[in-house]
Formats: C-alpha cells, sequence, structure tokens
C-alpha cells in the first residue's frame, strides 16, 4: 500500500501534467483522490475545484471519488490553514477563499493580513521602479528625437518654414522632458518614503517569527 506522502506526490505529478484543466483518462483512472484533495487543501482551494476534476474524468468515463477527495482536503486544509502559511498566501499576494475553519481562521487570517500588508507596501516599492523607468525610457526617446530634429535644423536642405515647424517640435519636447524629469523627482522621494515604510514594517514583521 502506498504511503500518504508517495500518493501527494504522485498526484503532484498528475495535476502539473493534466495542467491543472484536464485530465486524461490514464491520470483519471491513477489519481488517488484522498491525496488530490488533500493537495488542494493544502494549497488552500475551495471544494468547487473538485467540479474540474469531476468533469474531465468524467469525459473519461471515470468516476471522481469525492468522499475520498473531501477527506484528503480536509486533512490538507489544516495544514495550509496555519498562521505561517497565512502569512506567506498574504505576501505573495494570493488571495484568501475563506476556506478555514472557525478555530482556525482567527490566526489565520490575522497572519494573512499581516502578509497582506507586506504584499501592498513591496508593490509601492515595485510601482514607482516601474514608473521611473518608464519616464526615463521616455526621457531617452525624447533625447533622441531631439539630436534627430537638431540635425535637420541645420541641413542646408531643410527650408525656412520646416525650421520654425522643428524649432516649435522641439520647444514641445523640451517641455515634456522638464514635466517628466520632475515627475521622475517626485517618484524618487515617494520611493524614499516607500522603502523606509517597508523597511519598517519588515523589522515589525521578523519578530512576529512567521
Amino acid at each position: 500500500m502506498r504511503s500518504m506522502s508517495a500518493n501527494i506526490a504522485l498526484s503532484l505529478v498528475i495535476l502539473a501534467l493534466a495542467g491543472c484543466a484536464s485530465m486524461s483518462s490514464e491520470e483519471c483512472t491513477a489519481s488517488d483522490w484522498s491525496a488530490v484533495g488533500y493537495e488542494d487543501g493544502s494549497r488552500g482551494y475551495t471544494s468547487d475545484r473538485f467540479g474540474g476534476h469531476r468533469k474531465a474524468c468524467a469525459k473519461h468515463g471515470v468516476t471522481a471519488d469525492f468522499s475520498a477527495y473531501q477527506q484528503g482536503r480536509t486533512a490538507g486544509l489544516i495544514e495550509y490553514c496555519q498562521p505561517g502559511r497565512g502569512f506567506n498566501a498574504g505576501a505573495s499576494g494570493a488571495q484568501y477563499y475563506g476556506v478555514c475553519s472557525a478555530d482556525l481562521e482567527p490566526e489565520f487570517l490575522d497572519a494573512y493580513r499581516v502578509g497582506q500588508q507586506l504584499y501592498t507596501l513591496r508593490s509601492n516599492v515595485n510601482s514607482a521602479n516601474s514608473q521611473i523607468y518608464a519616464r526615463q525610457r521616455e526621457i531617452d526617446d525624447i533625447e533622441i528625437a531631439v539630436r534627430t530634429k537638431q540635425a535637420l535644423l541645420i541641413s542646408a536642405e531643410t527650408t525656412p518654414q520646416d525650421r520654425v515647424l522643428l524649432l516649435a517640435d522641439l520647444a514641445k519636447l523640451s517641455e515634456r522632458k522638464g514635466e517628466l524629469e520632475s515627475e521622475i523627482d517626485a517618484l524618487i522621494a515617494d520611493r524614499a518614503r516607500y522603502e523606509r515604510d517597508l523597511q519598517n514594517y519588515e523589522e515589525t514583521v521578523a519578530s512576529y517569527g512567521y
């Protein structure tokens, strides 16, 4: 008789091969439904996930065992609904589907919310970095455009009328570059504040021992 750990390992391979969307006839036949349920429970999935397994296997004439699945899932949820797992779920931005039992949920949610706040603070820093990068890329593009127009401005083939238009374009590009530089300065200040907030919070979280 296979051990529970061996069954879970096999089910992990099956689910990975199935892409969590469908299961082949062989996969459905080989599945230990208690182990599949345990894996789903340990990942915080609702029992609705069984419906996907059932439909996939029904196409191959295989009946999924809900009783065994639910038994395994209940055991898996005990593993999932621990404070450390709650913290990790919140810190990774994962959604909580209200699957924990009444006796485990309060501590799980406390840890989950701590993780969520950490995720938010990290996201603030990452968002500021992304916005700074995007504006710097636009400045780089503007500088290329400026050099191109400056070359045309001094070209002997450029007409006086075109020079007037080029000068107007250069003025607009210069104005836009100034706006972007101001925005970058503001974002750098925001990022510094976000980084301080994140560092302070990380120091606080470290004392929780998650």
